[in-house]
């Protein structure tokens, strides 16, 4: 898989290598496209697929709101009382076989703090998505300062398109570029579902949290969701297991949700700071190689 060979269809692959970069984190203003470039000159050759965090380019875009700032609406803060500890909390948690830490903070869902975040999620992503438990719609918090949270990228393959063509300019190489985010997307058999807004081609978004609950619910083979790709045609199976093996590599950063960070941090929910954040080891980008594959 070569050069412009890319953009033919690839459907089965027997074998991947991939290698998670570190980086420095990305803060708000941060030109994101020097930093993939320099962080994987001398490293890649034509064909490689460079996987990127949706979420450290969101930040690095300043796609990001302060939620202390945020008013909830009456229905925020019934979401936030009554929908998150209580139905979540005690039914559907439960149902979507959620870890059990998981389940008791759903129950002690944070009143302020949690009200401010479902009315930015009922403002940025609409009411089924502002239902589910966390991520809505792709709205994030972890790996985050403070009340801030992430936006999901307006126009993912636009941004994907433009990195791939910085680095064939900047390092003379024709690369595969890939945005993921770590919220799952569902199969069942060849029909691909996930709850988040904006996925890549083939997979579907519908439903919000109920996409969620389906896919959890019946136990559905789940792998992180590829939101962008640029410089090749692929089947959807293999952009899933790619955007798998990727997120194994990368990990979680300070942690999987924002109760992993504070926990990891030992403070308050909203105690984290910019150069706490600073202090672990981020691997926004993973090179992935395809060592053999089967090609149309």
């Amino acid at each position: 898989m070569r050069g412009e060979g890319c953009r033919r269809a690839i459907r089965k692959v027997a074998k991947f290598a991939a290698e998670a970069i570190e980086t420095d984190y990305w803060m708000p203003g941060d030109d994101y496209l020097e930093k993939i470039a320099a962080a994987i000159k001398g490293k890649v050759k034509d064909g490689d697929i460079i996987v990127v965090s949706e979420k450290a380019i969101s930040i690095a875009k300043s796609l990001i709101i302060d939620e202390s700032k945020v008013k909830p609406s009456l229905l925020a803060c019934f979401l936030a009382r009554f929908w998150m500890r209580i139905v979540w909390g005690y039914f559907l948690g439960t149902l979507c076989h959620m870890r059990e830490a998981n389940i008791k903070r759903l129950r002690n869902y944070p009143l302020r703090e949690g009200a401010a975040h479902k009315e930015t999620a009922l403002r940025y992503a609409g009411f089924l998505h502002a239902l589910m438990w966390g991520s809505e719609g792709g709205i994030d918090g972890s790996n985050l300062p403070y009340a801030y949270v992430s936006l999901p990228l307006p126009n993912p393959q636009k941004i994907a398109e433009e990195i791939r063509e910085y680095l064939r300019k900047k390092l003379g190489k024709k690369l595969v570029v890939m945005i993921i985010d770590s919220d799952k997307t569902y199969s069942l058999g060849n029909f691909h579902f996930t709850h988040r807004l904006r996925p890549m081609g083939g997979i579907y978004s519908f439903l919000g949290f109920i996409s969620y609950i389906i896919g959890r619910s019946l136990r559905l083979k789940r792998r992180p969701t590829p939101i962008a790709l640029a410089g090749a045609k692929m089947d959807v199976n293999l952009a899933l297991e790619i955007a798998r093996v990727a997120e194994g590599k990368r990990k979680f950063g300070a942690g999987r949700t924002v109760w992993d960070m504070v926990e990891k941090f030992n403070v308050e929910l909203t105690g984290v700071t910019w150069d706490m954040l600073k202090s672990i080891k981020h691997k926004p980008i993973v090179i992935v190689r395809i060592i053999k594959a089967d090609v149309n």
